[in-house]
């Protein structure tokens, strides 16, 4: 048997925040509470929704204690926030660590027996739906606003814990290209390689079927051919962009990932690595690992890169030319080629152990241990 669950309600293209005032009035939402990153504030981003809100006489609150990579702390502080207030909904504008926080304020808000943050790690066994969540992606990448995941930093044991909930999903999503135009370059590349990772490794997990493979391929697809324009700024790649990263999010929410996230994982927690550039680094080198263990589906994989005349190749041949697009991609949005800048030697061991016991690890097609994944972080030295 296979679950998927998905988004009540989502809006697409440019003028989607348009509707968030309708939205928040037709399900009798009083007081709102913003969630946003401190960047989103001082830039005047978040302000397009909330200058919504003040029209219409929408009562709200903002909410931007949210590191890149959120803490616990981040959720408690969150949480004392909108009972303060007394909310009755969040809005969520942002990248995956305003939505991660989001969820998790949510979770605890409707789930007090989960107060300690720490007991929400893996699949934690919540019997109420999240607070209502309205949620506004600004980048192109972390497809948040329709998964039922979230991640959230443990500072004091310097790792990550990856949380599946299914009572976490937002209720609406507006996936609107314009709240994503003010992304500068840097970060466009390495959300848009998050997003291309999610739908690779969505692609190839244990727990992917058809359903799944069908929004996976067609996420490649779009990533592929936008990307390259989205970095530029041209209004098709950004909106070629929204739509991509929200489509990997449709599949890899409900089949899981791999490795590649598990791996970039505890280089956000140890380092701050933006977890996209992670990502991106490790994506090759883990698909060339894994490629033994993936069928024909490389064949499509490159298909889907726009690598020509894949049907005369040889199975050597198809993989290696879908790993060779996916270096390509990543070189041209400026992505660095290997973890020398950021990864200290001495810590592998450490990282190794916190990748095998990600909670992505185990969705990764071929089995693995700590030993191989010491030698991948080594490859990428």
């Amino acid at each position: 048997m296979n679950r998927f669950v998905l988004n009540e309600t989502s809006y697409h293209g440019a003028g989607a925040i348009k509707a968030i005032p309708d939205e928040i009035r037709a399900r009798g939402f009083k007081k709102v509470f913003v969630a946003s990153d401190p960047d989103l504030v001082k830039f005047g981003v978040s302000a397009k929704v909330t200058d919504l809100l003040t029209a219409e006489g929408i009562d709200y609150t903002r909410f931007s204690d949210i590191k890149p990579n959120p803490t616990i702390e981040n959720v408690k502080a969150g949480i004392e926030a909108y009972k303060s207030y007394g909310a009755d909904c969040i809005v969520a504008i942002g990248g995956g660590s305003s939505m991660d926080t989001a969820k998790a304020i949510g979770i605890v808000i409707a789930n007090p027996e989960f107060a300690d943050i720490r007991s929400l790690e893996g699949v934690a066994p919540t019997k109420n739906k999240s607070v209502p969540i309205l949620a506004v992606p600004t980048t192109a990448g972390t497809a948040a606003e329709v998964t039922i995941n979230y991640v959230i930093t443990d500072a004091e044991k310097n790792r990550k814990m990856v949380c599946v909930d299914v009572h976490d999903i937002p209720v609406v999503a507006f996936v609107d290209p314009d709240m994503m135009s003010t992304m500068p370059k840097g970060l466009t590349a390495a959300t848009g390689m998050d997003a291309l990772t999610h739908a690779i490794e969505g692609y190839i997990t244990k727990g992917a079927w058809e359903l799944s493979d069908m929004f996976h391929l067609k996420a490649i697809e779009i990533i592929a051919r936008s990307l390259r324009g989205a970095v530029d700024g041209t209004a098709d790649g950004r909106e070629g962009m929204a739509l991509g990263q929200y489509v990997a999010g449709m599949g890899f929410s409900n089949v899981g990932l791999g490795i590649v996230h598990s791996m970039a994982h505890p280089l956000g927690a140890l380092y701050d690595t933006p977890h996209g550039i992670a990502n991106a680094i490790i994506l090759p080198t883990v698909m060339a690992y894994n490629a033994p263990e993936t069928g024909d589906k490389y064949k499509y994989i490159a298909k889907a890169m726009g690598v020509e005349n894949v049907d005369a190749m040889s199975v050597d041949e198809y993989r290696t030319a879908a790993i060779e697009a996916v270096k390509k991609l990543s070189a041209d949005v400026g992505i660095p080629a290997d973890l020398k800048a950021i990864v200290k030697a001495e810590d592998i061991p450490f990282l190794a152990q916190s990748a095998y016991d990600d909670a992505c690890r185990p969705g990764n097609p071929r089995e693995t241990s700590v030993e191989e994944i010491t030698a991948l972080y080594n490859e990428l030295m």
